[in-house]
């Protein structure tokens, strides 16, 4: 007993420590279990086939094997710390401790080293002290445009010295340390550099991110980055205010009286839209959204996120909750940068004290500030949207009255005639519901008024919610001043009771009058809740003669054989699942179930559904369906086999189709 306490504790205590771990640890561990198999101390990396830039390692990008959408190949690389010794497996050396100069050499930072030589900053990274020295990689220097670099090495004491004394901070500094959102004072005149330690383990110091990490020397300690760094001295207020590329939005960050927040502290993400972007929206939605306080400050809200994320962050498409309440999907494609799937940001990283900008070239609307006419066009219910248009009712999906959009799904029409009948702009008219409501507040039974003047019911089952026929198919759309159902079906209002739909269509003349000879009338045409499976003509017709005329000779068997057919509960087609049950009026339970879109009930496929009564549904089988054969249970016990068989009470409509010999 006492081991295994001991044994917990020990798991426990390991738990501990890697959940202690910074994000940038943790990835490090997993790269070195994943190339532990090559010997000590080897790490594996993940690198974007065609570029240079390498990866630790998370579970995730190893078993995708992709970065920004890109393939990647594993290397195997010396951890950091630790080198190849010559004839031995893996990386078994620890890099010898060397001053900060001599380490940037040993990393391959070799053009750092070079300018601190010429900026005479060579015998401060040699001497003493402790630093933490933000080293630009080789390519990053190569990649700073030609007229910065110029002016840098062409004054070398005072330019190329302060930049390299921005690199540093005045002490030692490991990955650990750099937590998320931290600012360290530089040794460039205290300007204060800025750390952001990501839940995928990268690390950014002002957005450039931290390649070779924890190279230690004896007086200090050495981080590679991918880029120069440059002093940031103002909020993303001022950064916008002084762009004339940006002139819209900060004259609709003033109008939405947004200025006070870009200028306060923070960690902000803003995706700013360009003045072109602004003129890619059509005139009048701009006009309507700029006109309009709420709208224009939902549409800025949307492209600030919560939380600040420098490019470099994004590895594959994350949600990103914005000051507006929703969600964007943030993702990268390649070196691009891409919002919502869509490559959309043509500049990136411009850093402020409270937060960084990244330029688009597209307005993100998002759909607080919609009309219910621009929630529904280019969607997936544009077919609905064209004829609501079709059919006179613009008015109200581009006005300011509040109520609620039923738009039914394109593939909803595949088989639907599409003219524009009296009936159709009735129909139409009854998609449109008085009042706004979110789908979270319906209930089971609550009536629901259209512009038609209908009362359309809700039903609630286990794993739908439905407005008649038609069941909720998507999240709600939330526009300015209306709400929009997504719903699978067009939907069918009821026209009579049960009896009253049945007599209306021919294909049931033959139930008809079995409906009367049993009895039932009376039935279908109370109030209630049934669920028809009504046979049609051909299943009528699809009976034996000699047995039919049998049948419809005893009213008690035919009614018997009828309510075999007739759940007392409302089901329409939607609420049924793979494995669904309902109780007859007579008879064992009927097993109903659904593939391919197509209803099955006892087996017996349903050929149309959802007629819809006042007092229940009907789905028409060209069947008439039986009780299903009584299902074998085995039972293991001790060495032997029982077998037993369920009890089914044998019914009428059982007898008639199963004759049991006597």
């Amino acid at each position: 007993m006492k081991r295994l306490t001991l044994f917990a504790l020990a798991i426990t205590l390991i738990a501990t420590v890697f959940a202690a771990k910074s994000p940038y640890q943790a990835v490090l561990q997993h790269s070195r279990i994943r190339g532990r198999p090559h010997g000590p101390n080897v790490c594996a990396m993940q690198k974007i086939q065609g570029t240079d830039k390498k990866y630790f390692t998370n579970c995730k990008q190893w078993y995708h094997r992709k970065i920004c959408g890109k393939p990647t190949v594993i290397s195997y690389e010396c951890c950091p710390g630790y080198e190849k010794a010559i004839g031995e497996k893996g990386c078994p050396a620890a890099l010898p401790l060397v001053n900060i100069y001599k380490t940037l050499g040993v990393v391959g930072a070799t053009t750092t080293k070079m300018y601190s030589e010429r900026a005479k900053l060579q015998e401060e990274i040699e001497g003493p002290g402790s630093f933490t020295f933000f080293a630009p990689s080789n390519e990053a220097w190569a990649a700073l445009p030609a007229e910065i670099l110029d002016a840098l090495v062409s004054n070398v004491n005072i330019e190329l010295l302060n930049a390299l004394h921005y690199h540093m901070i005045n002490k030692r500094l490991t990955s650990d340390d750099l937590k998320h959102g931290a600012a360290f004072p530089s040794m460039y005149q205290d300007f204060d550099v800025h750390i952001h330690h990501y839940s995928n383990g990268i690390v950014t110091v002002n957005c450039a991110r931290l390649v070779k990490t924890d190279q230690h020397a004896t007086n200090g300690i050495v981080h590679v980055v991918d880029r120069v760094i440059t002093a940031i001295t103002n909020n993303v207020n001022s950064l916008i205010d002084t762009d004339d590329d940006l002139d819209t939005l900060r004259t609709a960050v003033a109008a939405a009286g947004l200025t006070s927040l870009l200028e306060n502290e923070g960690s902000y993400t803003i995706f700013a839209p360009t003045n072109e972007a602004f003129e890619k929206i059509p005139p009048d939605t701009l006009t309507r959204i700029l006109g309009d306080p709420v709208a224009l400050k939902d549409l800025l809200n949307y492209h600030i996120l919560k939380n600040l994320h420098c490019s470099e962050s994004i590895v594959a498409g994350t949600p990103l909750e914005t000051l507006q309440g929703s969600v964007l999907e943030v993702g990268c494609d390649g070196e691009e940068m891409t919002i919502n799937g869509k490559a959309v940001v043509m500049q990136k990283d411009k850093l402020g004290t409270n937060g960084v900008v990244h330029y688009i070239n597209e307005l993100l609307i998002p759909d607080s500030a919609k009309t219910l006419l621009e929630l529904a066009e280019g969607s997936v219910v544009s077919t609905a949207s064209k004829l609501f248009k079709d059919a006179g009712l613009t008015d109200h999906l581009i006005g300011s009255e509040a109520v609620t959009l039923i738009a039914p799904l394109n593939d909803a029409f595949k088989d639907k005639s599409l003219a524009m009948t009296p009936d159709m702009k009735k129909l139409l008219r009854n998609h449109i519901l008085k009042e706004r409501f979110s789908s979270k507040s319906l209930y089971h039974g609550q009536e629901l008024e259209t512009l038609g003047g209908m009362k359309l019911r809700v039903f609630v089952f286990r794993d739908n919610l439905c407005i008649e026929n038609a069941c909720i198919a998507a999240h709600d759309k939330n526009g300015r001043f209306a709400n929009m159902f997504i719903v699978d079906k067009f939907l069918t209002p009821p026209m009579g009771t049960v009896m009253d739909v049945l007599k209306a269509d021919d294909r049931f003349s033959t139930l008809v009058g079995a409906i009367q000879r049993a009895g039932l009338t009376e039935l279908l045409n109370k109030k209630g809740t049934y669920t028809f499976f009504a046979p049609t003509n051909a299943a009528f017709s699809a009976v034996p003669s000699a047995d039919l005329n049998k049948l419809m000779r005893d009213p008690k068997e035919l009614a018997s054989l009828l309510k075999y057919h007739i759940g007392d509960e409302f089901l329409v087609s939607g609420a049924v699942t793979s494995h669904t049950r309902m109780k007859p009026l007579e008879g064992d339970k009927l097993e109903l179930g659904a593939r391919n879109s197509t209803i099955y009930v006892n087996r017996v496929p349903v050929v149309e559904g959802d007629l819809m009564a006042t007092n229940g549904v009907v789905h028409a089988v060209d069947v008439i369906i039986k009780p299903l054969p009584p299902k074998t249970v085995s039972d293991q016990a001790e060495g032997s086999t029982v077998r037993r068989t369920s009890a089914v009470r044998v019914s009428i409509c059982h007898k008639l189709f199963f004759p049991i010999n006597q």
